[in-house]
């Protein structure tokens, strides 16, 4: 399925995309839109016959929990709402604890890396064949960033993805971007990944900018996509022709002509790097192997996959917690490095909430976000952004702040009208507290 040049469809650039020229499809993060309620731009963008991807973030096929029926559902519904040729999802886990830990849910807000273990791939492998046999098209997964390795992985970021589409069928939507953060940060060779991996599963790629700090690579989808994120891409095209190459642009957004300039790099790389001759590319089916089946390199039997779902699970939740809870980093992990991607979720933390309760910084001003990290840096999240939001201002309201009355009221009256009539009192503070302290004991 040839897809062209693409780009992300964001709200903030909505008027933007729909006057680009030369774009061909656009991808749209899909817990963003409602099938019902489509925005006008999408809807005309629709009409008009370009292609919709939408591009799922929720799901966490590679967490210990088999996959979310009410999140696939959701999924499904919006690939039929926008008509979509397939859909994508990542290789990451954002949510850990739960039953097979005996722990609380841990929320991270964030696509966390897998470990490449034979268990981990055996977990992996079944979820998405139970998310294949739950959508209407074609599903395609994508490799993340990570700032952070498991220590004793088994098998490399290329042997892994080849392992995935053999026992699966399923695609692979590539994003370069993530393997040269992976190269800064882990020391991972993009060429050797590239080398091991079956091109011809290739759906789509991701081109997306990033800014390197002292060392790290930060790959934050709000700067110019720079000349080695190019490169890695050269570096595929000569192995294969894509079928599509979209760029990412998640905050920052640069004016039209910037934006215009970026596709147009992206084009120019695509043209002068000499590629394969006659590439076939088997059609996606959303097929391939299903729980009952035999494959080849399968290691592990089916009696044997609820114990390597309990290995994988104490490990997630092992670090989850360190990151999102405070507690000690698990043996053989970096903990500089786990207190640099601890910091990084939590300022992504703060930034989303203020996005999806933009009243908050409003009302608090220029003390907002030290408010915000104060009160989330020992305190995970469990049910999404929105009641995080709604549990931080009761966490405030509870403890008597802020101190100006005015701005008390203000956050009393936003809480009213989305919670309850009632703002929380001091009993609600301390339910709160025998929670947390519950939930430290379970971790």
């Amino acid at each position: 399925m040839e897809l062209g040049i693409g780009i992300g469809w964001r709200p903030e650039i909505a008027e933007t995309v729909e006057r680009l020229p030369g774009v061909d499809w656009v991808e749209v993060v899909a817990e963003n839109v409602c099938p019902g309620h489509l925005p006008s731009s999408l809807t005309r963008l629709r009409e008009r016959g370009t292609r919709i991807v939408p591009h799922g973030v929720s799901l966490g096929l590679g967490g210990a929990d088999r996959p979310s029926a009410r999140r696939l559902a959701d999924l499904a519904e919006r690939a039929e709402a926008l008509d979509a040729p397939l859909v994508t999802e990542h290789i990451a886990f954002v949510r850990a604890g739960g039953p097979l830990t005996a722990s609380p849910v841990l929320e991270a807000g964030h696509l966390l890396p897998v470990p490449r273990t034979w268990d981990a791939l055996s977990v992996l492998c079944e979820n998405v064949r139970i998310a294949q046999d739950s959508l209407p098209v074609p599903l395609a997964l994508e490799n993340i960033a990570a700032l952070i390795a498991w220590p004793d992985e088994e098998l490399t970021e290329g042997q892994f993805l080849a392992e995935l589409v053999e026992r699966t069928g399923v695609r692979l939507l590539i994003d370069v971007a993530n393997l040269h953060t992976n190269r800064v940060n882990r020391g991972e060779d993009p060429s050797a990944a590239l080398d091991a991996l079956p091109v011809e599963a290739i759906a789509y790629v991701h081109v997306a900018g990033g800014v390197e700090r002292d060392g790290v690579w930060h790959d934050t989808h709000a700067h110019s996509v720079t000349q080695p994120v190019l490169d890695v891409l050269a570096d595929l095209r000569a192995r294969v022709c894509p079928p599509g190459v979209l760029l990412e642009r998640d905050d920052d957004f640069p004016p039209p002509k910037a934006l215009s300039s970026e596709l147009s790099r992206i084009r120019e790389t695509l043209r002068m790097t000499p590629g394969p001759a006659a590439p076939e590319r088997a059609e996606p089916d959303g097929g391939g192997a299903r729980d009952g089946d035999a494959r080849e390199g399968d290691t592990v039997p089916p009696h044997n996959r609820g114990a390597a779902r309990e290995r994988v699970a104490i490990g997630q939740a092992a670090l989850a917690s360190a990151l999102v809870a405070g507690t000690p980093a698990p043996e053989g992990f970096d903990p500089r490095r786990l207190r640099v991607q601890s910091r990084a979720l939590l300022a992504k933390r703060a930034d989303v909430v203020g996005k999806v309760a933009p009243e908050l910084p409003g009302i608090l001003g220029d003390a907002y976000r030290p408010a915000f990290l104060s009160y989330a840096r020992n305190r995970p999240m469990h049910a999404g952004y929105r009641r995080d939001a709604l549990d931080f201002v009761e966490h405030l309201l509870a403890t008597g702040r802020p101190e100006d009355a005015a701005v008390r009221r203000r956050l009393t009256l936003w809480w009213q009208e989305r919670a309850a009539p009632e703002p929380p009192r001091r009993a609600v503070r301390f339910a709160r507290a025998a929670r947390n302290a519950l939930a430290g004991i379970g971790r």
